[in-house]
């Protein structure tokens, strides 16, 4: 009973800090579709597969921005899937990027993280464009979208080199994302997936590096060890110091619902997420 009430008033807690925090968006949200985000694409698949939509709404004189990229294993997916949440941000007058990225094992690691980075930088340097503010841009994803929103914001290197410091992220949002080396790159050198290595293509080897915050949020019957995952990552964050980040749990939702139900209205996670984007540019303002 009293897990119960906590999360009751967690919950209620998200809805009125929306409420005092957020702004909802009731004009037109301009799409723009099938965006090449690598200039220098050297091959029929980079050319397919390095693509996003932009999702923005028209008239705010500007706006935040959320990049958003699908999961998949780091080897299936469209960015389509992100549809729903594309729709539910611009209603509250968020942009938000929908991104697809190369795929094992027509490629290997790290060319899908260096994609992501490919994307982040496009979106800094592009969005004020459509009337997007550059230091209000978060990075969010789901499983393995999650995984790459944790490796492009902690390893720096990613983002460096496209000459964006991984420091003006405004916040990072990994849903069910591993915090371990992902098991596609495991699979990838041969090792079984059973065995959990930390390296340098995970982001738990990074906590002490750390400088933007993290919301992390997983289902409470999410893939097994995925919460434990997640929860020991925001734990080491907070022991290297960082007091900002935080983990999240939403109530009877496993690994496909924690994302698919973002489009609700009154979606535990998407409130969450919402709240962190508020206070996060409330800080930086």
């Amino acid at each position: 009973m009293r897990t119960k009430c906590i999360r009751f008033f967690n919950v209620l807690f998200l809805i009125v800090s929306f409420c005092l925090f957020g702004a909802s968006f009731a004009g037109e949200v301009i799409k723009e579709n099938d965006i090449l985000y690598r200039e220098t694409a050297d091959s029929d698949y980079a050319r397919q597969q390095c693509r996003l939509d932009v999702y923005y709404p028209e008239g705010l004189e500007t706006f935040p921005t959320l990049v958003w990229f699908h999961g998949g294993g780091l080897s299936e997916g469209i960015r389509q899937w992100g549809e729903h949440v594309a729709k539910r941000f611009t209603s509250e007058g968020i942009a938000v990027v929908l991104v697809s990225y190369r795929l094992s094992p027509h490629v290997k690691c790290p060319v899908y993280i260096d994609d992501a980075a490919a994307v982040v930088a496009w979106t800094f340097k592009h969005i004020e464009r459509y009337g997007g503010d550059s230091d209000k841009i978060f990075i969010s994803g789901h499983s393995a979208g999650g995984y790459l929103t944790s490796m492009v914001g902690i390893d720096k290197r990613y983002l460096n080199r496209y000459g964006i410091s991984a420091e003006k992220v405004a916040g990072l949002i990994p849903i069910s994302g591993q915090a371990v080396t992902h098991s596609t790159i495991r699979r990838e050198r041969g090792i079984p997936r059973g065995k959990i290595i930390v390296d340098e293509f995970a982001p738990l080897y990074y906590v002490g590096e750390a400088k933007t915050p993290f919301l992390c949020i997983c289902g409470d019957d999410d893939l097994p060890l995925r919460a434990e995952e997640n929860r020991f990552f925001v734990a080491a964050l907070k022991a290297a110091g960082d007091s900002e980040s935080r983990y999240f749990e939403a109530e009877g939702r496993d690994h496909d619902s924690i994302a698919d139900r973002i489009g609700e209205q009154d979606d535990e996670v998407a409130l969450a997420m919402l709240d962190f984007i508020h206070r996060r540019i409330k800080v930086n303002n």
